[in-house]
């Protein structure tokens, strides 16, 4: 075997056993932050209601909020519940609002609150969301390292073994 399919071999393996080795700690990445989100939703103890759900959400019908996309409804019937509650105003708005009358109005300062706790909770809720996804990017990418890692650790083996190669 020539030098440069010696090297070429080498190059192969070094990169399939760095992904090979990469991989499986991607993976187990990925799946140990799935069940971290998974304990910290059900920790929370977030129901949705046995009823009066919107269309949209009806099949989530008195089930805990304990995945990723759970989360996200959650989120979205929030926002529907601030957004009646305020008129379609954000706490920024409510906030100039109350300013504007001298901080003085009671009903204002407590829909503030109103919407500050409920915008809170859906970027709380919209985080976890968004970590789910993480947790499946991760665990993909993981998956698809260790396997190029095995074909790249079998190409060099067939490159080390292959009579065409040897010169």
């Amino acid at each position: 075997m020539n030098i440069a399919h010696r090297r070429t071999g080498v190059l192969v393996r070094t990169v399939g056993v760095a992904l090979g080795a990469a991989g499986p700690v991607m993976l187990l990445r990925g799946l140990s932050g799935r069940k971290e989100i998974r304990a910290e939703l059900a920790a929370q103890k977030i129901r949705f209601p046995g009823h009066g759900l919107p269309a949209h959400l009806a099949r989530f019908v008195d089930e805990p909020v304990e995945t990723g996309p759970q989360a996200h409804a959650y989120a979205e019937l929030i926002k529907d519940h601030v957004a009646q509650a305020t008129a379609g105003r954000t706490y920024a708005e409510i906030t100039e609002e109350l300013h504007a009358t001298g901080g003085d109005d009671e009903k204002l300062a407590q829909l503030r609150q109103t919407a500050f706790m409920g915008e809170t909770l859906r970027a709380s809720l919209l985080s976890a969301y968004q970590a789910w996804h993480i947790t499946t990017l991760v665990t993909g990418l993981g998956a698809l390292l260790t396997g190029a890692g095995a074909a790249l650790v079998a190409t060099a083996s067939t490159l080390a073994t292959d009579p065409a190669n040897r010169t």
